[in-house]
């Protein structure tokens, strides 16, 4: 295999969305496979459409996945500029090339023409080809339109019959009729490039060896294959990497949710999730590897022969699972640091106090992590270690504290033996509470459940010993005080 050379070509006209990042991140697993060479590319050409910072976005969401590409925007290489836009005399000269070989020609059809053409084939029920109008229009005559300032556009001469055969590496051959392509536009009247065009003259230029892409450039290969025969260019392997469709297998789109990378950045999924998910959308492991896989797990094993030719479906649960699961086993440390803003954002600690309470806010994230799937929900599901308890739990509030027989004295017993410890360590409270169980007689549950809830607010938490010993004993004291004065007061009203 010849040195492999690939490219994530992405459109500055959004976000990158989880289609383009699984695209990038296949693109760079094959290309670290094969010590091989990732080229970021910006094709900025469609400036009708481009947003001013989905460039910075791109290469940020591109980033923040792990996702390094080895020459491009910020890195630089031999083979640049990496934007479309600062390219345009390659183009220029590659159709002038074409010109002169007689393989293309000028066309000054206007719109209007066009139209009348495309409206008189539809009536005679055919699909729309240019008729080829111009393309027999003599040297003399063209030059003379052109001394007139009369806009034209560059089509390249398609093929008359036979048939444009694709190899695609994941497919197979693909092969398309002759008969769809007409002579299709290379440059336009604005002198910029066609997106076939720029695409051929970049990728050739670049010495991309490989170009793996989204299955909805499968239609684009046959005419790019074409311009690439017509430049006597080498024409690379394609792999088409098939549709991510929504879980009623209709077109993924913005109702389905989330569908940016900066937006499951923004909901509190960690980066190795989100790839390790992305990874598993139309690729499968060895039957030997774990669904929890990382990159340097899944590059020895990678191959695009193994790229699932049916449609991948989005599923977040799966996301959301997997993004659970390496919350779990995650780096304490690297953890917190990626929590931290949640907590400022949930208004539970100020960029101020991170410093001085940094020990408190790792101990909250170790305690609380095994039971959220996400950062946003370890934010929420830490809020009573940082905020005062200011309601209950509806259902633990009707179940624990108001229809639980002696609720009131349990509490106050409770609250009782937590006075009397020196140390407040989880050891040191479960062993006060165990010998008061066993001292009442009582199951665990019938204390547990309500001191939860007078804790914590809620019914569900991390360990109650782990808790307790994490809030410390002033806080625990004056909760179980609160709870204690709201029952009392509840049963004095009735």
């Amino acid at each position: 295999m010849k040195k492999v050379r690939v490219r994530f070509a992405p459109s500055p006209t959004g976000y990158l969305h989880i289609g383009g990042a699984r695209t990038a991140l296949f693109n760079w697993l094959f290309a670290k496979k094969y010590n091989g060479s990732l080229i970021l590319r910006i094709e900025d050409t469609d400036t009708e459409r481009l947003k001013e910072d989905s460039v910075s976005q791109i290469l940020s969401s591109l980033k923040w996945l792990g996702i390094d590409w080895d020459e491009g925007p910020e890195k630089g290489g031999d083979f640049g500029p990496y934007f479309q836009s600062q390219r345009q005399e390659l183009y220029t000269k590659a159709a002038q090339t074409l010109l002169k070989e007689n393989k293309a020609y000028h066309c000054f059809c206007s719109v209007e023409d066009i139209e009348e053409e495309r409206q008189k084939q539809r009536q005679e029920g055919t699909p729309f080809r240019y008729p080829g109008k111009c393309r027999n229009l003599s040297p003399e005559e063209v030059k003379a339109r052109l001394e007139q300032g009369l806009s034209s556009v560059i089509r390249i001469i398609g093929p008359d019959a036979g048939q444009v055969l694709v190899e695609d590496i994941i497919r197979g051959p693909v092969s398309f009729e002759s008969e769809q392509f007409d002579d299709f536009i290379i440059m336009k009247s604005n002198g910029t490039p066609a997106y076939n065009f720029a695409c051929v003259v970049d990728d050739n230029a670049m010495q991309i060896s490989h170009v793996i892409r989204a299955e909805e450039h499968l239609s684009n290969t046959p005419k790019q294959c074409l311009i690439y025969r017509a430049l006597e260019y080498e024409i690379p392997l394609f792999a088409h990497l098939s549709m991510i469709l929504a879980p009623d297998r209709s077109k993924l789109s913005k109702r389905h949710g989330a569908t940016a990378v900066g937006e499951f950045q923004e909901m509190g999924c960690l980066p190795e999730a989100l790839v390790n998910y992305l990874t598993l959308l139309g690729w499968s492991p060895l039957e030997e590897q774990s669904e929890i896989i990382s990159p340097a797990q899944t590059i020895p094993s990678f191959s695009l022969e193994k790229v699932s030719k049916t449609a991948a479906v989005y599923d977040v649960q799966k996301l959301i699972w997997l993004n659970g699961q390496y919350m779990t086993t995650y780096d304490l440390e690297s953890l917190t640091l990626q929590t931290i803003p949640f907590f400022i954002q949930a208004g539970l600690i100020t960029s101020l106090e991170v410093g001085e309470k940094r020990e408190y806010i790792r101990d909250v994230v170790s305690t609380v992590r095994e039971r959220v799937r996400t950062l946003g929900e370890l934010a929420e599901a830490s809020r009573y270690f940082f905020q005062d308890i200011v309601s209950y739990d509806e259902k633990g509030l009707e179940k624990y504290f108001l229809k639980q027989e002696g609720v009131e004295a349990l509490l106050a017993k409770g609250r009782e033996c937590l006075t009397t410890l020196d140390r407040f360590d989880v050891e040191s409270v479960e062993s006060a509470y165990r010998q008061l169980m066993d001292d009442l007689k009582i199951k665990g549950g019938v204390i547990i459940h309500p001191t939860r809830l007078a804790l914590t607010g809620r019914t569900v938490s991390p360990g109650l010993f782990e808790v307790m010993a994490l809030l410390g004993k002033r806080k625990c004291l004056e909760r179980l005080d609160k709870a204690i004065e709201l029952i009392r007061i509840s049963f004095e009203k009735d």
